[in-house]
């Protein structure tokens, strides 16, 4: 299934770059913790809205980018 992309590039690439940092800290600042392994989680979810540029919750709410 293809998803009409939501997100513009600048907040592709921050989510991606959150992302990364938010994995990081989960196993690395919160080692062993169910914190950190949510935190872990919740970074993979904004590294994969980053790489596909599609948000699910920005299209509930009608968030759409302008068309070429």
């Amino acid at each position: 299934m293809f998803y009409r992309k939501n997100l513009p590039g600048w907040e592709r690439a921050m989510r991606t770059i959150g992302g990364v940092a938010m994995i990081a800290y989960g196993l690395f600042g919160m080692p062993g913790t169910m914190a950190g392994y949510l935190i872990a989680g919740t970074g993979a979810i904004a590294i994969a809205t980053g790489f596909l540029g599609f948000c699910p919750m920005c299209a509930m709410v009608g968030r759409r980018l302008p068309s070429p």
